[in-house]
């Protein structure tokens, strides 16, 4: 099995702990409790799904940039310098 970037993997393990809401208007809205300030709206759930995600990469990279501490998922801590080989 293909190793997966540790990126990738804790965006994946991040979005399993998605929250969606159905809205008043019929669309819907998408957060992730652990992450404070990620969340999103989308007409249907998965334009919801895809905006939330978006939402999360940015809020990922930008904290790695800015040195934010950011939640561990899974046991991905980023927060941590990588270990080069």
């Amino acid at each position: 099995m293909a190793a997966r970037p540790v990126l990738s993997e804790y965006i994946g393990q991040t979005m399993e702990q998605a929250e969606y809401v159905k809205l008043e208007d019929e669309s819907y809205g998408g957060s992730i409790p652990a992450c404070v300030g990620v969340l999103a709206f989308g007409e249907t759930l998965r334009d919801c799904d895809a905006q939330l995600r978006s939402t999360l990469e940015d809020w990922t990279l930008l904290g790695l940039k800015l040195g934010h501490p950011l939640p561990i998922v899974s046991g991905i801590d980023l927060n941590t310098d990588p270990k080069r080989g």
